[in-house]
Formats: C-alpha cells, structure tokens, sequence
C-alpha cells in the first residue's frame, strides 16, 4: 500500500503537471457529474465525459456498457484476475505486446503463467535483431600517437553504445521474452560496469554467460561467473596475490551474490581471497587463465570446511550451505514480487536444488499476485523495454545518443550500474526530475510508435488504452487526464506511458 499511496498521490501531480497545457486546460473545466454502470462493479461515479463523446456513443450502434477499472471501486474476482495477470506480464515479460494482455484475460490465470513461462523457444523476435559483432580491440593505446589514440577511445565508445542498443532491442523483440527478463535480474545482481571493464567484448560476453545460465542451475553460474573475466576486472582480482591479497572478489562474491550478510567471517574472506589467486583476466577479450605458479595451494578453512581451494571449489562449497538457498529466494522475492513484504517459508524448497527454472515457477504460481501490498515501481528500463513493446518501437529505431543520455539521467543504462550493489530499486525511481526525462522519452517513442490499438469508438479509448498496456486499473485522476486527451491518439498514448498505473506495477 505504501507504493501506492505515494505513486497515486504525488506522482499524480507530477503526472498531471507535465501533461501538454491542452490537456490541463480542459481537464480543469470538467466536473464529476456523469455516472455509468459498469460491468465490473455496482454504479459509481465514473470519470468525466464530454458530453459530445456522450452523444457519439448514444449515437454507435456499437454502444454497449462500459467496462472501466478504476480504483475508487470495490475489487471484484474480474479485477483480481486483471491485477494477476498484469503483474505477471509486466514483472517476468517486460510487459504486453499489442492485444495480448485482453487475449491473456479472456484465456484465464493458468494461460497467462504458461505464457510467461516459456523458455527455450527458437524465438523469431530475437532472430529478427542484428547480430553484434565485437572485436578484440587490444591493449590501451600510448599517449604518444594521438591519431590511434582518439580512434581507439572512439572505437569504444561506438562499441559500447551498440551493445546497449542490441541487448535493449532484444528484450523489446523477443516474443518469449522470459530469458532477457531474467539475463536483465542477473545483470543487477552479478552488478559489473563497463565504467571499470571498459571493453564492451568482455561485458558482451559476461551477458552471453548470463544468459545461458539465466534459468539453469545456479551452481553452475556462480562456478562460470566467479571466473567470469569483466566481473574478475571490476572487482580487481587482477591485483589479487599471495604476497598481497585482495579481498574484493571473495567478499562480494559471498556478501552480495551467494550468501547475504553476515553469513560468513572475515576470515572466511581472507581464505577465499587465497583461494581466487593465480588467477588473471585479459582485459581486452574477458580470457580467464590460471597461473598454478601463483595459486595458493596449501589447505585452507573457509566456511567450516578444510581443504585446497580454486575458483571451482569455492563456488561449489558456497552455492551448497543453505544460507545461499534462501538468500538467491529472498533476492528473486525482492525484485519481483514486493520490495516490502517476506516471501512463505515455502518458496524456498522450490530452490533446494539450485533450480532457478522451478524457483521462478513457483513465483509465477504463488497467490501473491493479488496482494494488493505487493506493488513494485518500475526500473528505467523496465519502463522503457515495456512502452517500446506496447507500441511496436525497436530501441534501435530511435537516437542512440538521446536515448542512452536520457536513461543515464533517469539513472539507469544497461551494462553502467553504479556500483557492485547493483541499481537501486523501489520509490527511488519517482523522483519529479527523473519523471521529465521519462517524459522526454515518451514523446520519442510514441512519435515512432504504432497507435492501431487506439482505433475504437471514441468512448472506448480510456479502457482500450488499459487494455492495451496491461493496466489494471485507472485512478480518478489518470481517468480524467487521459479523457481529456481522447481528441488526440498521440496525446493519449503519451499520458497513458506516463501514468502511475504504468509507472508502477500495480
């Protein structure tokens, strides 16, 4: 409730303050007066109505009831069934494509979680996205040949921008998108930034590890991704000795990605540092090797356990106490289901096995989805991967300059998270100067955006647009600012992308 009351009161004034003065100006002349009985719920006051779209409607011989969720209205098993399944599409698939969340709704609850669920589909969105092809670029130029100098810098920043609109057009084509959706959790988890790596090649490939373990055994991606190159980079275990150790690795790799805090010792870190020496990465490609020269290979104790330690054997022996069973829970809980409620004691055991596939099933499957506690406020670029979905825009399409500035303003560009902790999450993202960027992007993507699904009777719009987007519900406010815009297909679309219902998830 507390997401809620902040994003449908004080996001609803930045909402309704940045909306274009046409709208403003006639929203603020229109009183509620009308009332209309719809179908799922006793008769309410609804929102305004201009009386000429009143007269068009009484006019159609399409008129029929109207069907409009708005939330001054008491929850019915229809709504229940439009929060779950809007929840689901938006948290797990970045959002509806065009007609899919009315055909979810109309095929029931047991439809939408099989839909969302689908893995290891030969997928023709993504076939659809050119190929990236990166190079080894080599080491670090000298200062003393400018020329090579500035092309290298120049190849590196073309390089990366590319490989942000790659992956972002790849989460907004996918059409089982399940697996970008969780290569994007896993990002923010294993948190590692091109800010430090620098060579795209490397972050490419940490994605490409990512991915293939997204939905596999966890056991298996800690033992890759301890050794993963742009992690190894970022985390300096190129600077991790014998003779002088680093402890950056072995700490976060257990405080932030396996275990949690205080789940184990310092001393455990000092051992653990041990065990991840020898180990260097070659900045340029993210090659791995181990020099057994420069391993510590003498018996260590880490976590209770003796014995001689590498990379592998240390994955293995963390991923297998159970504090890490229930911290990778408590961490999918977090980032997809509620930021301010415990996931059952239950949901654990779907884990026992290090199966992320039956983990994130039996998320899909819990009862949560109803709760109305259970609101999550979108990232940046969830925002964005779920609109450019919704109204048929490949990121590529747009400026990739303009784009990646505004997300950096907004706070959040695939492959820069701001620090080993990953992104931030939650009410942070509602702030009135990341809602005028928000704003910015908008108009890009609904100036590119096709707006077929506004073509119904002009009555109609409002809860075409919910339908449209995946909305449960409309609030008074939002109903009324977006009736205001039914002159305009754009303008709707616009104020819809920018609503708090499509800000936050419900």
């Amino acid at each position: 409730m507390w997401i809620r009351s902040i994003s449908f009161m004080g996001l609803g004034v930045m909402f309704t303050s940045l909306l274009p003065s046409r709208i403003r100006r006639n929203r603020s002349r229109t009183l509620f007066s009308t009332t209309q009985r719809c179908r799922c719920g006793p008769k309410v006051n609804a929102f305004p109505i201009p009386s000429k779209l009143l007269a068009l409607e009484q006019d159609s011989p399409h008129r029929r009831e109207l069907s409009l969720y708005i939330s001054w209205m008491r929850p019915t098993p229809a709504y229940e069934q439009r929060l779950a399944t809007a929840r689901l599409l938006h948290r797990f698939n970045f959002g509806p494509t065009p007609g899919q969340y009315s055909n979810l709704l109309e095929r029931g609850l047991e439809a939408t979680q099989s839909t969302v669920l689908v893995q290891g589909r030969n997928d023709p969105g993504i076939d659809s996205v050119k190929r990236l092809v990166l190079g080894d670029l080599g080491y670090f130029p000298s200062g003393k040949n400018q020329a090579k100098s500035n092309e290298f810098w120049n190849r590196i920043e073309k390089d990366s921008s590319d490989l942000v609109m790659w992956w972002l057009d790849r989460m907004v084509a996918a059409h089982y998108p399940l697996t970008e959706r969780m290569t994007w959790f896993w990002h923010g988890h294993w948190a590692t930034s091109i800010s430090s790596v620098t060579y795209p090649l490397t972050m490419k490939k940490q994605n490409s590890t990512l991915r293939s373990h997204a939905l596999g055994n966890f056991a298996g991606m800690a033992r890759e991704m301890v050794v993963d190159g742009a992690l190894n980079v970022w985390l300096n275990n190129n600077e991790n000795y014998v003779q002088a150790p680093n402890e950056n690795l072995a700490r976060e790799f257990m405080e932030l990605m396996t275990l949690g805090v205080n789940n184990y010792t310092q001393n455990d870190v000092a051992a653990a540092a041990l065990a991840l020496t020898g180990y260097s990465t070659d900045q340029s490609n993210g090659r791995v090797t181990l020099n057994p020269k420069e391993h510590f290979s003498v018996p260590l104790g880490i976590l209770g356990t003796s014995g001689v330690f590498n990379a592998e054997s240390l994955a293995k022996l963390v991923v297998s106490r159970n504090d890490n069973v229930q911290f990778i829970t408590d961490r999918l809980w977090f980032r997809f289901v509620s930021g301010s409620t415990t996931p059952p004691a239950s949901l654990a055991a779907s884990f026992a096995n290090r199966d992320i596939s039956s983990l994130v099933n039996a998320l899909v499957h819990s009862t949560a989805w109803t709760d109305p506690a259970n609101a999550l406020v979108k990232s940046p670029v969830e925002w964005f991967v779920g609109a450019c979905r919704a109204l048929r825009v490949r990121p590529s399409s747009l400026d990739a300059n303009d784009t990646q500035w505004v997300l950096s303003q907004m706070g959040q560009v695939p492959f820069n998270p701001p620090n080993v902790g990953g992104w931030t999450y939650g009410t942070a993202w509602l702030s009135g100067v990341s809602f005028q960027y928000r704003y910015q992007l908008a108009q890009s993507i609904v100036a590119k955006g096709d707006l077929a699904p506004l073509s119904v009777q002009p009555l109609n719009m409002v809860q075409a647009c919910a339908d449209w987007l995946g909305v449960p519900e409309w609030s008074r406010r939002t109903a009324n600012a977006l009736t205001m815009a039914l002159g305009t297909p754009s303008e709707l679309a616009l104020a819809a992308i920018l609503s708090p219902e499509y800000m936050v998830s419900a």
